[in-house]
């Protein structure tokens, strides 16, 4: 048994007591997204004392990233770490007892399935509908509960999703409003209250699936709000789960899976950036075949080069970032011209 004198407090409070706070360290907990809510999440699930953690995510530590994803500093962004190893390395020096796995890549129908294993919950702490929907039919096929939450600018939203029981996101969809039909989060900006506010409702109810404290304590509605307007709502979905939903109806056929994410170039969500998805290059040759093109920046999980005009990042699971330009086109001008 761990340790429990740095979860005291915690253990105070009755709903958890010993008894949740020893569950709480034998459960695995993955989290999709590694940004503004999933650091979050993933620092207070690291302080409450979770078992296991696994960290997924395609970025790396920016300065913009720094006014609202807490657990990265100045350093992660001069050394453009990954966000899933940077958050890593800060996750073990506040709790060295949770065992924290880091995968920079992307989260898609390849790669998200074979991470789910062993899980107890999922946590959304994506950017965009198209991911959330591929989490959604995981989850249903896997039967493993996962708690939804965006935000947009001051506004943010959260609903707690039990395979066979509660609605789907494909069915709340169709019922309940997301942000005005926005499927990018990032387009409205955010403020960081706003971020706080949905991860606060996700850990919390995060920690009543992991203590064995969800039957009837579960929120059952979606939440929705607004801080800079002071607004606050509880919308009952209940009656929006569709037998017919080919997500979690009677014949279900997850049709987020059956997309094998073929796309090989994306435009990514609120940003001036092309996702190219290529080949494998071996990144100390790559450093060295970009100098003619600008300054080159290299360590284990990325090589990037910056050119007059652009930015390009290329990863070790093939991936590459074309700053500057949200044209497809241009970007795999660039690309090639770089690579040939």
């Amino acid at each position: 048994m761990k340790e429990f004198d740095r979860y005291h407090k915690q253990m105070l409070f009755k709903p958890i007591g010993e008894h949740g706070q020893a569950l709480l360290g034998e459960k695995h907990v993955l989290i999709i997204g590694c940004g503004a809510l999933g650091s979050s999440i993933a620092e207070m699930l690291t302080r409450a004392g979770i078992g296991k953690l696994t960290l997924i995510d395609r970025d790396y530590v920016e300065i913009s990233n720094l006014q609202r994803q807490h657990l990265f500093t100045e350093a992660d962004v001069q050394k453009k770490l990954p966000k899933v190893i940077a958050a890593q390395s800060a996750l073990n020096s506040i709790n060295a007892e949770v065992t924290i796995e880091a995968h920079v890549m992307d989260g898609n129908a390849n790669t998200l399935p074979n991470l789910v294993n062993n899980v107890d919950l999922i946590m959304d702490a994506t950017d965009n509908f198209d991911t959330r929907f591929l989490i959604n039919d995981i989850a249903q096929k896997h039967s493993i509960p996962w708690i939804f939450g965006a935000c947009v600018a001051s506004s943010g939203l959260s609903f707690t999703i039990i395979p066979e029981k509660t609605p789907c996101l494909d069915c709340l969809i169709k019922v309940a409003p997301m942000f005005g039909g926005a499927t990018c989060d990032a387009v409205g900006g955010v403020i960081s209250p706003a971020v706080q506010m949905v991860v606060a409702h996700q850990v919390t109810e995060a920690l009543k699936i992991l203590v064995g404290g969800a039957e009837g304590n579960l929120r059952s509605t979606l939440v929705i709000f607004d801080l800079w307007h002071n607004q606050y709502q509880m919308i009952d979905v209940s009656k929006a789960k569709a037998k017919d939903c080919k997500s979690c109806g009677t014949d279900a056929s997850y049709p987020a899976l059956t997309y094998k994410n073929s796309t090989k170039t994306e435009i990514l969500c609120g940003r001036d950036t092309v996702q190219i998805r290529g080949k494998k290059f071996e990144l100390t040759m790559l450093a060295k075949q970009l100098e003619r093109f600008g300054e080159v920046n290299q360590n284990p999980f990325l090589v990037s080069v910056q050119t007059k005009a652009h930015r390009i990042v290329f990863f070790q699971d093939g991936r590459t970032f074309i700053h500057g330009t949200n044209s497809i086109k241009e970007a795999k001008k660039i690309y090639y011209q770089m690579v040939g």
